[in-house]
């Protein structure tokens, strides 16, 4: 008897690998064929970008695509915000982000598709954009993503439910659709959600460890006011461009001096802004900072510090309280941490999809952040994973690191390109995944 259930045991075994086998076959055959449209609309995307609460454009293509394939859709949620369901049996909810903004970046890459758009700012200033972050390959993949999944949807079930996402780029966007209600618009609460990122390391490489993977973060504007006049007479004035730049300063003290060596924090003055001409003395200057954290403790650390060092430099310029510095903050996001279970779980899968030794999962966190885990922010039932996929030509990269440098280009740079090998690719990596989630 022993022998017979541990043959067909065995037998059962070998047929479920052989199935999954077929099924990796078939997602990558898909991925391949989709791979010429895919790649247009990723070029359509990307020459034009559009900056956070302004995805107009973008969210259209999204909810049109979506709408086609057989998606139900709902639009407008945070704004620009796009959401596709499809419920497909009794299985577990899934929920798959996509983010769509741009950033505020000239592009200097030379490709033929390369952006060339200007847009407006909320504060009316003008400033060439692009996609320097790569969400434009995140916006094609659950295109693909969404089409492979609806083409096998005898193969799981479940609901599965994408999310298109505006202003990550200001850690808003999420929190912006949850306040929205949206999961009160039709929205279902996910028991997993998924998410990926393009990333400078070498096409086929993938980073996906467990456990804290990206840092907390704080956008903030620091307003410094004084007294304007002429610049020929600066003793009558109170000059907030000079309050700003010893601010500047003191601000690193916080990171050096108030900070644990063993801690890890980074501050970073984005922008000054003030004033107009050269012979004027403005009442007003405007610091933008962004605060990088793991911890609470560390982070009111770097706030407190901040608000000390406004208020010091207030009182050394003989201002009244009414003129102290004031914050606003702009965005918060908490450290994003990858379920164990469920990152394990997706990375088995993938080893068929690239060499099981080009997924990384013992890298240091990154310093840099994400907003997609606020999605499910206090829903103690949703376990999170977010992919990190290289998408750095392998040429290029090695020649970046035989001539010493880190990566051939970084985030946020106008030099950041996406090789179009990995619009199918990660079109590949994203429904592998997705399928592996839903499977028992």
């Amino acid at each position: 008897m022993k022998n017979k259930i541990s043959i067909l045991l065995a037998v059962f075994m070998l047929t479920a690998a052989t199935l999954q086998a077929q099924i990796t076959k078939q997602v990558k055959r898909m991925a391949s064929a989709d791979s010429l449209r895919l790649v247009d609309i990723f070029k359509d995307i990307h020459q034009n970008p559009e900056l956070g609460f302004m995805e107009v454009r973008t969210s259209g293509i999204i909810a049109k695509e979506l709408k086609t394939l057989g998606y139900e859709v709902i639009t407008g949620i945070g704004k620009t915000g796009v959401v596709g369901i499809l419920k497909n049996g009794t299985g577990p909810t899934v929920m798959y982000r996509a983010d769509m903004d741009c950033n505020s970046v000239k592009e200097i890459t030379g490709l033929p598709y390369s952006s060339t758009k200007i847009m407006k700012k909320e504060d009316g200033t003008e400033t060439p954009v692009m996609h320097a972050c790569g969400h434009d390959a995140h916006v094609t993949w659950m295109l693909g993503v969404a089409k492979i999944m609806m083409t096998l949807k005898n193969e799981w079930k479940g609901t599965l439910v994408f999310v298109a996402q505006p202003a990550e780029e200001i850690l808003a966007g999420a929190q912006a659709m949850v306040n929205d209600n949206m999961y009160s618009k039709g929205v279902p609460v996910p028991d997993y959600l998924l998410g990926m990122h393009t990333w400078n390391t070498p096409l086929g490489t993938i980073d996906n460890g467990t456990g804290v993977r990206m840092s907390g973060s704080d956008q903030l504007d620091v307003t410094f006011y004084g007294i304007g006049g002429h610049g020929s007479s600066p003793e009558n004035t109170k000059d907030p461009i000079v309050m700003a730049c010893n601010a500047v300063l003191q601000y690193q003290t916080i990171i050096s001096r108030n900070i644990a060596a063993q801690e890890v924090a980074v501050l970073t003055v984005g922008a000054i802004h003030a004033g107009t001409d050269n012979n004027v003395i403005p009442a007003s200057a405007i610091v933008k900072l962004n605060l990088r954290w793991f911890n609470e403790k560390t982070r009111n650390t770097l706030l407190d510090g901040i608000k000390r060092i406004n208020e010091g430099i207030a009182v050394a310029n003989g201002l009244s309280k009414e003129q102290y510095p004031t914050i606003k903050m702009k965005g918060n996001v908490f450290p994003l941490e990858n379920d164990v279970a469920l990152t394990n779980k997706v990375n088995a899968a993938l080893g068929t999809v690239i060499s099981p030794n080009n997924i990384f999962t013992n890298t240091p966190s990154s310093m840099g952040s994400e907003d997609f885990h606020h999605l499910v922010i206090g829903n103690n039932k949703t376990v999170y994973d977010y992919i990190k996929v290289g998408i750095a030509n392998p040429s290029a990269y090695a020649k970046a690191i035989q001539g010493g440098a880190e990566a051939p280009f970084f985030h946020h740079a106008g030099n950041y390109e996406v090789d179009l090998a990995g619009i199918p690719l990660g079109t590949e990596i994203g429904a592998t995944a997705l399928l592996v989630i839903f499977k028992k």
